[in-house]
């Protein structure tokens, strides 16, 4: 396992899982930014290296390119296991593994990839699977032979993000919008930064995920948004407070 900003048992507020680095920026990269804008502690696993790619000539610069991104975002700590790219599986070891970085960073809130992509990698649906999986482990007690001691955590919020660009609605049961307005412009720049992967033909990609978040947004009323869903449908006590932010 490779680390991006290591920080020894760095606990965090928010956990942000992807099956390769840029996942996360592309699906909820405005959410972590704003988060970290508010105070809170953003951390990002990411379960492969994704390579090989054509545009990287070596693992190094996708995960060099994943530093530069985490910093415009302001993670605090990155982490990137060593499972493997285009042929990641839900199995007992892959869930073990990410458990194991929940337990250490102990997030309150965890964001997963919420849905497959039919077009794209058929990693992310194998990671929205581990990522359920990981979250319920972490809490497990009388299992701690399992990971190297480290005590049990339950999270207490799992929310998905979705890579849904060929939907024309995001596969989410219980759909969210996030105000990204303020941050949307450190979200394109931490894709771009990814110039392995966002050159060449691709090179518009950028302003692809823009114009996707800028219909989210306009959906809820704002002018960028990016659509999250909790697990479980949310339970309010203060319906005034939650329609108008009191």
């Amino acid at each position: 396992m490779s680390e991006i900003n290591p920080v020894d048992e760095l606990q965090v507020d928010v956990l942000a899982v992807g099956a390769h680095p840029d996942d996360v920026e592309i699906g909820c990269g405005g959410t972590l930014a704003l988060l970290a804008e508010q105070g809170y502690r953003v951390g990002i696993v990411d379960l492969t290296d994704g390579e090989p790619t054509p545009g990287c000539p070596h693992p190094e610069v996708r995960l060099m390119e994943a530093q530069q991104a985490a910093q415009i975002l302001g993670v605090v700590v990155r982490r990137t296991l060593s499972l493997p790219n285009r042929q990641l599986m839900d199995c007992f070891e892959a869930r073990i593994a990410l458990a194991k970085e929940i337990r250490r960073l102990r997030p309150r809130l965890v964001l997963g990839i919420g849905a497959g992509t039919p077009t794209a990698s058929p990693d992310h649906l194998q990671a929205r699977e581990i990522t359920t999986a990981a979250v319920f482990y972490a809490r497990l007690s009388k299992w701690e032979h399992h990971f190297e001691g480290l005590p049990p955590h339950t999270v207490g919020g799992f929310w998905h993000y979705f890579l849904a660009f060929r939907h024309l609605t995001p596969p989410a049961e219980y759909p969210v919008v996030v105000d990204i307005s303020r941050t949307i412009e450190k979200k394109i720049a931490a894709i771009r930064a990814y110039k392995s992967q966002f050159s060449g033909e691709k090179a518009h990609f950028p302003e692809r995920v823009r114009i996707f978040n800028q219909q989210q947004g306009l959906s809820a009323g704002f002018s960028a948004g990016e659509v999250l869903s909790p697990t479980t449908p949310l339970g309010i006590r203060d319906l005034m407070g939650f329609i108008f932010g009191r």
